[in-house]
């Protein structure tokens, strides 16, 4: 048996994680305690959460919880986008300049300079490729369900991971990233980003997603094997 607990950066990921990736973990004895907003800034000695975009906040909120739970059976991960990641973050410059063009490499290198930073066996650092709504590519025309009569919109936004070998791929700019990609076409999921970007990936299913995203698959996969 293990236990887990799980920093995430916006209600939505922290919705995914709790009525999702829990249920699932449980199954292979990964016990997932109440998934948590992770910390963005510490101001008149009260923690604000949300938004993952001061990586010292993010670092000491995550280093206070393993002082916290020091048991061997204790882990922690997190579920913050590599999209708009902190200037702060440990390795950002070197990662972008030797993996400008490999983006499955430039987020392992900065888990692995977060892993390195935090130096916890237990802390399985998650920078997801480029942020939350690349696994809605996974199947983006479940969306029909939750915004009728926009089989147009949908179709447009099905033709953005046409090309590509993962939704994962899908490129992180102002504009273009998966979210913007969505709101741009559908503006109402902006509204509706923590209920129906849930909902969706549950309808889409684990299974698809994983297969679809292989830095999101090998990430699940680590956890699965933490109670052996």
């Amino acid at each position: 048996m293990a236990r887990l607990y799980l920093f995430a950066e916006g209600r939505t990921e922290q919705t995914f994680a709790d009525t999702v990736l829990k249920p699932h973990l449980a199954e292979y004895g990964v016990f997932m305690q109440g998934p948590v907003l992770i910390a963005h800034a510490h101001k008149k000695h009260r923690t604000h959460r949300g938004g993952g975009r001061n990586f010292r906040a993010m670092q000491n909120d995550i280093v206070r919880l393993l002082k916290q739970d020091s048991a061997k059976d204790a882990f922690f991960t997190s579920m913050i986008d590599l999209y708009a990641l902190h200037k702060g973050f440990p390795g950002a410059g070197e990662a972008k300049r030797q993996h400008r063009n490999d983006p499955y490499r430039r987020v392992e290198a900065l888990e692995e300079s977060w892993a390195k930073e935090t130096n916890d066996r237990r802390f399985i650092p998650h920078i997801q490729l480029h942020e939350y709504e690349a696994y809605l590519f996974s199947k983006i025309s479940i969306l029909a369900h939750y915004y009728e009569d926009h089989e147009r919109e949908i179709e447009k936004l099905a033709k953005v991971a046409d090309g590509l070998d993962s939704p994962e791929l899908i490129d992180d700019g102002p504009g273009t990233a998966p979210s913007k990609r969505i709101i741009g076409h559908l503006p109402r999921y902006e509204s509706d980003k923590s209920t129906v970007g849930v909902q969706a990936a549950k309808r889409i299913g684990l299974r698809k997603i994983r297969c679809r995203c292989p830095h999101f698959d090998r990430w699940i996969d680590r956890l699965q094997k933490l109670a052996a």
